[in-house]
């Protein structure tokens, strides 16, 4: 028969254990956003939940608020990962584009906070990617998941007055580098006029629904075929579409939708070999992101 001692300890770490799952969906969620990788965001918030077991009882007990630390520890950590995530994309094999996942998913994974965020783009990514490690990590924090300055401080070691500043920096950047937003609708109208055009296997077709300064950019990780570097034009751009297509016949194109509107995935016999994600200005495909890359398409299979 076990003492009271012995139970009370079971009950303490079950109670440490229901601390961390209770939140982990959120701070996967906030990893995704600052990392761009379902992994990175998913062995961030792992590193989060072992560094909460690590700590004794007692320190656990004084902490009253256990999301906001454990949000402040997977911003630390995040904010290690993006000092080292420059020189990883410099020795990237090809071009590096962040993970796409489905908007909406049922797979019961803790990723599915991340899938099922419709505000989450490829195109809001990129322009992430351009910020400091500093500046995207107090922008998340506080933009998306209204962490306080002065929690966010403790996460950057600097006052809140200057994270506050860092934040406002990474926002008007942000707005400066999105541009005009297109609605969803008119967005999915356009990539149905281009879905259309690549059908017809017309070069003159899907010329005309690309923008003449269109840049498709295809990551493949250096572990299936992918262009090496963007192609630009619509001209370019389109012979490449066209010539994918050929090069894959039993190709199927499913319309997914994705953080940035009506995307594909795209499927050859059965397997997921691409997901394509588009930008438009509302009257023609601006940017087309193709990924390859096998690691970054498991939220597709």
């Amino acid at each position: 028969m076990r003492s009271e001692t012995e139970i009370a300890m079971t009950d303490a770490a079950t109670r440490s254990v229901g601390d961390v799952d209770a939140h982990r969906r959120v701070l996967v969620a906030a990893a995704y956003r600052m990392l761009g990788t379902v992994a990175e965001a998913e062995d961030a918030a792992q590193e989060a939940y072992v560094r909460w077991l690590r700590l004794s009882d007692a320190e656990r007990e004084a902490i009253a608020n256990p999301g906001g630390w454990l949000m402040r520890v997977t911003g630390r950590i995040c904010l290690d990962v993006l000092g080292s995530a420059r020189v990883r994309h410099e020795t990237y094999v090809g071009e590096w584009l962040p993970e796409p996942v489905p908007a909406s998913s049922e797979t019961g994974d803790p990723a599915d906070a991340v899938i099922g965020a419709e505000s989450v783009s490829t195109a809001l990514l990129l322009v992430l990617e351009t910020l400091t490690p500093a500046e995207r990590v107090a922008f998340v924090l506080h933009e998306v998941f209204a962490v306080p300055f002065a929690e966010i401080a403790e996460v950057l070691g600097r006052s809140a007055a200057a994270c506050r500043q860092l934040a406002a920096s990474a926002r008007r950047h942000v707005g400066r580098r999105r541009g005009a937003t297109v609605p969803r609708t008119r967005h999915d109208q356009v990539v149905a006029a281009f879905a259309a055009a690549s059908a017809t296997g017309s070069l003159e077709a899907l010329v005309r629904v690309l923008a003449p300064d269109v840049v498709l950019v295809s990551d493949g990780g250096g572990v299936v075929s992918a262009a090496r570097r963007p192609v630009r034009g619509a001209d370019h751009v389109a012979r490449f579409l066209l010539g994918l297509a050929r090069k894959q016949p039993t190709a199927v194109y499913e319309p997914a939708v994705t953080g940035d509107g009506l995307g594909f995935a795209i499927r050859v016999d059965g397997v997921i070999a691409a997901a394509v994600a588009f930008a438009t200005d509302g009257e023609r495909v601006t940017d087309v992101w193709m990924m390859r890359n096998p690691h970054k398409l498991r939220a597709w299979v």
